[in-house]
């Protein structure tokens, strides 16, 4: 199981950042909220996502962490220097430990990643299957990562507006205590 610090403490690619985290606790969200915004990369980060190639790391660029207690997956919602959302990302944990400063999670190797349009994927299959089969994870959570990405993926399908607008609140949230 791999362990994941929000702030991007660890991420080589990133040479310079501000980083803003809070703790929140209203009827709309319970967990911790980062927003990473880079500042200077090594280079610029490209992927594919649902057959499309899209920039998701470049100076500018701001990543709103948002991991939620007591559930069991976190989102790195991905905006561009314009401050349009270009991909949600979303990891599936096993534990979100919710500690300002330490805000991290027990991420169980598969994600879901989704456009701003809603056309989502699963990825990170191969990984999770060679995580099983060196023994880093139990079949159990090997299932459970299965089970809650699917959980995901329906909810993103049946009510994108409903995630997106929590996306909205948390980003509207961070933002506000900048000021």
């Amino acid at each position: 199981m791999k362990i994941k610090y929000i702030d991007k403490r660890h991420w080589r690619r990133l040479q310079k950042r501000d980083y803003k985290e809070i703790r929140l606790e209203d009827e709309t969200f319970d967990g911790i909220i980062g927003l990473v915004t880079m500042r200077k990369v090594k280079s610029p980060l490209q992927v594919e996502v649902v057959g499309h190639s899209i920039t998701v790391a470049d100076a500018g660029y701001q990543w709103l962490q948002i991991l939620p207690k007591d559930k069991f997956y976190s989102i790195t919602a991905m905006y561009d220097n314009h401050g349009r959302p270009v991909q949600y990302y979303i990891d599936i944990n096993e534990h979100n430990f919710i500690e300002l400063g330490e805000a991290r999670a027990h991420d169980l190797f598969l994600d879901v990643l989704v456009l701003p349009n809603g056309a989502y994927e699963l990825v990170d299959e191969a990984d999770l299957k060679f995580a099983l089969k060196k023994g880093t994870i139990t079949k159990e959570q090997y299932d459970f990562a299965y089970e809650t990405a699917q959980q995901l993926m329906k909810s993103v399908q049946d009510d994108f507006e409903t995630f997106t607008s929590m996306i909205d609140y948390c980003r509207n949230q961070i933002t506000r205590s900048e000021s």
